[in-house]
């Protein structure tokens, strides 16, 4: 073969040598299919406006996923749902894929591991909670439990978008170590533990990533200077309606759109609004509806101090409920405690931040 004709054969090869090491499968830049999966933070809960698709699943078109579908011009399916597992994910979302699938996104493992219930938790005063217990818990789950499941969802994924780029989204940290909240008792020492179980989940999210050659979209480092109680938080603080607690708000979405979108790596961008997406993101959800009725939202409580369990509470430690200098006085003997008993125990105890 002379040189002349051996050079474009040699110039396709390397083409398709660069999508590989890109980390793009080679069929995927022909379709502009882009089906997101998951939970909550991709479905859009947090943003304030929802979809009317008769479903409980907050999907919005300021979510991530709809806002990068309207940025690279790609054709989004929103199947993402409120309070979904990952048995969720698998059961009744990724139908939604296909070989014409070009590109994916899903958020799993928050509700695997009860997120929402820690957080109730560790939201009440500390003579009345388990705090350390419910995280210790979930990072017992996080260790044991959630790498298969991961493996699981993630194979799953491939099998049935076998052309697609698949883009793994984690969790942001909801703490900044200042608890601003009237009705939230959060101690320094919870919140660093707090985030530090979110880098646990997203170390191990990462790595069952990689090990499925799909991509892992960071957030931690977009929404640091953004978390709960910050001057420009990105993520709700405890709200009404409470599924909005803990949230990405607008802001927060589009920081997540700004990370995932260089790993979606389309090349094509358009001006379309998202708002235009309304009407077809709608027709989904209801096409979906009975699929996605077993999912409910996963709610943080708001700390109740005339319940049973507060009552008998406040008796055992001699709190005065109707008094907030007992309740606070009795909640920082409380934390100071439950701090020495970690160390006691070897754990380290740092404060937040």
């Amino acid at each position: 073969m002379t040189v002349p004709r051996l050079l474009p054969r040699l110039a396709a090869a390397a083409a398709v040598i660069a999508l590989m090491i890109a980390g793009a499968p080679y069929a995927s830049a022909a379709s502009t299919s882009y089906v997101a999966l998951g939970d909550s933070y991709s479905s859009g809960v947090g943003t304030g406006t929802y979809l009317a698709d008769g479903t409980s699943c907050q999907r919005s078109v300021y979510s991530y996923p709809a806002l990068d579908a309207a940025r690279l011009g790609l054709t989004l399916t929103l199947r993402a749902c409120s309070g979904a597992t990952i048995g969720d994910v698998r059961a009744s979302q990724v139908s939604a894929l296909s070989a014409g699938t070009g590109y994916v996104t899903v958020t799993a493992g928050g509700n695997d591991i009860g997120w929402a219930s820690v957080l109730t938790e560790c939201a009440l005063p500390a003579w009345m909670s388990n705090c350390n217990g419910a995280i210790d818990s979930a990072v017992a789950n996080i260790r044991t439990q959630l790498p298969s499941a991961l493996a699981g969802l993630y194979a799953d994924i491939r099998a049935h978008a076998p052309n697609a780029r698949v883009v793994v989204v984690g969790y942001p940290r909801l703490f900044n170590g200042v608890d601003c909240h009237v009705l939230t008792f959060f101690s320094g020492a919870e919140m660093t533990r707090l985030n530090a179980t979110a880098d646990l989940l997203d170390s191990v999210t990462a790595t069952a990533a990689a090990a499925a050659g799909f991509r892992f979209a960071d957030p931690r480092s977009a929404f640091t200077g953004h978390a709960v109680c910050s001057g420009a938080p990105w993520l709700n603080n405890l709200s009404y309606p409470v599924s909005e607690s803990y949230h990405p708000n607008k802001a927060g979405h589009v920081g997540y759109a700004g990370v995932v979108a260089p790993l979606l790596g389309s090349a094509t961008v358009s001006s379309t609004s998202a708002q235009n997406l309304a009407a077809a993101l709608t027709a989904q959800g209801k096409a979906n509806a009975t699929r996605d009725a077993g999912i409910r939202p996963q709610l943080v409580s708001t700390p109740d101090l005339s319940s049973p369990r507060a009552k008998a509470a406040a008796a055992a430690a001699g709190v005065n409920l109707n008094d907030a200098a007992s309740i606070a006085t009795a909640d920082k003997a409380a934390e100071r405690t439950q701090v020495a008993l970690r160390k006691a125990q070897g754990q380290t105890v740092v404060a937040a931040g």
